[in-house]
């Protein structure tokens, strides 16, 4: 699966199947909410903050591409991402594209 946030493939021609996404919510247990605030009083990077949204953008965009697979698709273009707080500590992370198939 190939997977650009371009809306082209060089040397690629395909036909659009339609629109793909994947999403999830994500948020830290109590503990590291904690340890996190007590971090903003100092500042500097929000290492569990930062890992939860890695975790939550690679499963936003696996399950964007096993609906890809599921149209036949041979690549995913013009990927996108977004994300926005659901509430305190919890955040959800979209993946969105449109999948191909070359011709």
């Amino acid at each position: 699966m190939v997977l650009v946030n371009t809306d082209y493939i060089s040397g690629k021609s395909f036909e659009m199947l339609g629109l793909v996404k994947g999403s999830t919510i994500q948020s830290k247990n109590i503990g590291r909410d904690i340890t996190q605030s007590f971090k903003t009083i100092v500042g500097g990077e929000l290492k569990a903050y930062n890992a939860m949204m890695n975790d939550a953008r690679e499963l936003a965009t696996k399950r964007m591409v096993e609906e890809a697979e599921a149209m036949g698709a041979d690549a995913v273009v013009n990927i996108r991402y977004a994300s926005s707080a659901v509430m305190q500590g919890a955040a959800e992370v979209i993946a969105y594209g449109t999948a191909v198939k070359f011709v």
